[in-house]
């Protein structure tokens, strides 16, 4: 009983809303032509369980869906359900051990054929087949069974009370996929199937007509959505490539683009941009952490091809924990912060800044150190060789690559980072990917952050939704990426402490929101502060941009930025 009046507490905090409407933009779809759309990281693929680039997934969100997902202020809303499932509406089980999902009977296929609960059953089997390889695997990490009721209702069966019970099927990173057009392509076959990861059948407000990878996508309105009267554009053309400083002056300066995601430029240069009168930036904080992934595996081109960057190989150095805090409190934050971001981004020693009851109060990291970087150096036997370099007794230097993609702000931070280093005396060498290479979760290629073939990379990412037991699943031991798994898995610097799997077990079993709260801090805590294996560096503040004359824009930094597309309308037109 105390599991079930926790969880209706905590679902009733969701506060639980209807999907945001354009009010007074009604009218026939397609009446305003064209949608302009530049992501300067280029689209690699549509499927985004063979990805976990954000460039990916939030494209996929156009085509496909999931069964419910958040707003603009972290609230859970029916998509493809009827309603979200609760105990109070005997959709979740009175001992939480499973969730009962209704579709709604409307909802089509951009094909024309009916959504089932096959499908859903069937993405839930895609995304754990056997030597496939999941980019969202967290999403399903407690799920023994997802069993269809009939031809609109499955029951998704967890192995224990999971007091949140909406990770599956629940936001734009764990959409449905139909199982007629993905049949063949379970397992190892998954990345194969070209056709269908280019090109999905969906539910989403839009269907896709060329998919050029690396390059452009281009949609057309989905004659089988179900509002008939969205969405408001016939097209959308949705442009890759380039960098941050392109997009915000197509958007801003010239009008060539209606949207620009992700303006990662320094607050300055976006200012200037806005002068140019054709369109306004928009930001909102959430919980994207720009940070550094320490590899704990061997990345070295020496270790045979299969074990490189496995457990299998351990790292010389980065295995040390003193190696991992000197690098750590040798950065000046509140520099990067001044020098990247400004007022959108706030200095953080958290991997989770965000909601408050997740956010632990560890602010060690926030004080440059570089005396105690260099004690803790001596004291782990690396002592300063007469090239700058430490080195220890077994030959080790203290040499790393240090990877992330291109762009002008992470290129600054590079450089500064590697001057703080060579004060302590490691060697940096720095490496910068294009972003739609190294968020592609191409398999084959060497150069994705999953493969992890570098000693330090940084990037950010998110959660949907407000409660991040998904998130910090991504850290168990069996979610590392491999050649068995395709180079898919969210853990990507191959942590494995047993004592984590078990402590995010006690999340997952958890219905007391506080104790969720105190659980979701130490998690954080021993991936950050108390190991240095993540070293958060900035909470950043979501900016994009829009053109004025693009109305409906609803920034979410809990969802896909392209959330509410479908509401989108052109201004006097």
């Amino acid at each position: 009983m105390k599991l079930k009046t926790a969880l209706l507490g905590a679902v009733a905090s969701l506060a639980f809303a209807p999907m945001a409407i354009a009010d007074g933009h009604e009218g026939e779809r397609g009446r305003d032509g064209n949608v302009n759309i530049i992501y300067w990281q280029a689209v690699s693929t549509l499927n985004p369980y063979l990805s976990g680039g954000t460039k990916d997934i939030e494209a996929a969100s156009l085509v496909i869906e999931p069964l419910a997902r958040y707003d603009e202020n972290g609230n859970m809303v029916p998509y493809l359900a009827v309603e979200i499932p609760t105990v109070a509406n005997g959709g979740v089980s009175e001992d939480l051990t499973s969730i009962t999902w209704k579709i709604k009977p409307d909802v089509m296929w951009s094909d024309g054929t009916a959504v089932t609960a096959r499908d859903v059953q069937f993405t839930w089997q895609y995304c754990t087949a056997e030597g496939g390889g999941c980019a969202q695997g967290a999403k399903f990490a407690n799920v023994t069974n997802v069993e269809i009721i009939d031809d609109k209702t499955v029951k998704t069966t967890f192995d224990g009370p999971a007091p949140n019970p909406y990770q599956a099927f629940v936001g734009h990173e764990s959409p449905i996929i139909q199982a007629a057009q993905f049949a063949e392509c379970l397992g190892p076959r998954a990345p194969e199937c070209t056709d269908a990861n280019f090109g999905p059948i969906g539910t989403g407000p839009f269907t896709v007509t060329d998919f050029r990878v690396n390059d452009v996508v281009q949609f057309a309105a989905n004659e089988n959505y179900r509002d008939p009267n969205k969405p408001a554009f016939a097209t959308v053309t949705f442009k890759g490539g380039g960098d941050a400083t392109a997009a915000g002056r197509a958007v801003m300066e010239t009008g060539e683009f209606d949207y620009a995601w992700n303006m990662q430029l320094a607050p300055d240069v976006i200012a200037a941009m806005a002068e140019g009168g054709q369109g306004v930036p928009v930001s909102a904080f959430g919980t994207l952490v720009e940070r550094l992934e320490m590899n704990l595996t061997n990345p070295s081109p020496d270790v045979p091809e299969g074990e490189r960057s496995t457990s299998a190989a351990p790292h010389p150095f980065l295995t040390d924990a003193r190696v991992r805090e000197a690098l750590s409190i040798a950065i000046d934050r509140e520099l990067l912060v001044e020098v990247g971001y400004g007022q959108a981004g706030r200095a953080t020693c958290n991997l989770v800044p965000a909601p408050a009851i997740y956010a632990s109060d560890n602010t060690a990291c926030l004080t440059q150190d570089i005396d105690r970087a260099n004690a803790l150096l001596d004291e782990a036997g690396y002592m300063m060789g007469s090239d700058g370099v430490r080195v220890n007794d077994e030959g080790v230097r203290l040499s790393i690559l240090y990877q992330t993609s291109t762009n002008a702000v992470r290129q600054d931070f590079q450089a500064l980072i590697k001057e703080w280093w060579s004060e302590i005396g490691v060697e940096t060498e720095l490496r910068n990917i294009d972003a739609s290479v190294f968020f592609g979760g191409d398999p084959g290629s060497p150069d994705t952050f999953q493969r992890f073939y570098a000693d330090v990379e940084m990037y950010a990412n998110n959660f949907p939704g407000t409660d991040p037991q998904a998130y910090l699943g991504a850290y168990l031991c069996d979610k590392m990426p491999n050649p068995e798994t395709q180079w898919q898995g969210e853990n990507i610097n191959r942590f494995c402490d047993p004592a984590y799997d078990a402590l995010w077990a006690e999340l997952a079993a958890t219905a007391d929101l506080d104790e969720r709260g105190r659980i979701g801090q130490q998690l954080n805590d021993m991936l950050t502060k108390d190991s240095n294996v993540i070293v958060p560096l900035v909470d950043r503040g979501r900016v994009s941009a829009h053109a004025n004359s693009l109305g409906g824009v609803v920034l979410n930094t809990w969802d896909s930025e392209l959330w509410n597309i479908a509401d989108w309308y052109r201004i006097g037109e």
